[in-house]
């Protein structure tokens, strides 16, 4: 591919947990938008090893980081005002950080721009919501790696090669080992879990939409707006029931700067220096990122058997990745 034109994006969307910038409809990824994002750096072989390129790498681990630290950090807010408390205080941050940063045009909306905007922000706050219960109930690790099944599909329903039959089946079997049948096994958990996946291949679905609509990241940052509307009232029953603990809040409030605006941010100047099929490679290890913060930060030990779950989905993800890097006849944009 030549220096002058975009890579090939990356086969999940830019946030993991928090998909804040509107999908190229053009791809059936679910990638983030031209008109949103800065030009993407050209792919490797030309100065790969400059310094502005370990720059854009140390940032892509810096956001992952952030993001899984973010949950984690969250979750300590549940006793307190539980994963309903901590999702909107989160939608709150990401509504403030995405309309501060695209400054949507509501006024010059059609009825046409609206619906599915609407729509995303439903998906959006379900999305959390779902995530953040699923969490508190089977652990970080886990929750992460339920939702990730999400874009997964999307990438492989696009997929017609073997290889990328042989992925979903390795993602499958890594499914059924994350949730075979065990006395401590916590199927609402892992049903929430596999909830939040599917409003993020849904959020994949309707950016995409948007993203024809709506010039730039307006789409998504009016449907953050609307969420964190929604959420309103559940800031304002927790505040009259209970009033809320600073620790509390300040976890909450820590867990939407983590992970909403750093990752947003974060993945913006990656984009700028790291081949986006490299951005999308790494996006791959989330799931492996959040079972460790899980460990290190939580306590949350795993078995053999989840981390066999765990490496199964990534390795499938990461393998179908590699795949549509080397695919002839890839349309370069």
């Amino acid at each position: 591919m030549r220096a002058a034109s975009v890579p090939a994006v990356p086969a999940v969307p830019a946030l993991p947990s928090d998909p804040a910038v509107p999908a190229d409809p053009a791809d059936p990824s679910g990638s983030p938008a031209e008109p949103a994002l800065p030009p993407v750096a050209p792919d490797a072989g030309s100065g790969s090893h400059s310094p502005r390129r370990l720059a854009g790498v140390a940032t892509m681990v810096g956001s992952g980081l952030s993001n899984q630290t973010g949950a984690a950090i969250g979750s300590l807010a549940f006793p307190v005002i539980g994963p309903v408390g901590v999702v909107a205080v989160r939608q709150y941050v990401a509504a403030v950080v995405l309309c501060a940063v695209s400054r949507p045009r509501l006024r010059s909306f059609t009825w046409r721009q609206w619906w599915p905007v609407l729509c995303l922000a439903v998906v959006f706050g379900t999305m959390n919501l779902s995530l953040y219960s699923a969490i508190d109930r089977i652990g970080l690790g886990l929750a992460v790696t339920l939702e990730f099944l999400g874009p997964l599909t999307i990438a492989l329903a696009a997929a017609r090669r073997r290889v990328d039959a042989c992925c979903a089946v390795t993602a499958a079997a890594g499914v059924v080992v994350l949730m075979r049948p065990q006395p401590s096994a916590d199927y609402v958990g892992m049903g929430l879990g596999l909830l939040a996946a599917a409003c993020w291949a849904s959020y994949i679905l309707l950016n995409r939409t948007v993203g024809q609509r709506i010039p730039g990241a307006q789409g998504s940052a009016t449907a953050a707006g609307v969420s964190a509307l929604m959420f309103l009232p559940v800031g304002v029953v927790l505040v009259l029931r209970q009033p809320p603990t600073a620790e509390a809040v300040g976890c909450a409030v820590a867990a939407g700067v983590l992970s909403s605006a750093v990752p947003y941010l974060a993945d913006l100047f990656t984009l700028r220096t790291v081949p986006a099929q490299a951005f999308g490679l790494f996006m791959s290890v989330n799931p492996v990122l959040a079972a460790v913060v899980g460990l290190v930060g939580l306590g949350q030990n795993l078995g053999w058997a989840e981390w066999t779950g765990i490496g199964a989905i990534v390795l499938a993800n990461s393998a179908s990745m590699l795949v549509r890097r080397g695919r002839p006849g890839r349309r370069s944009r």
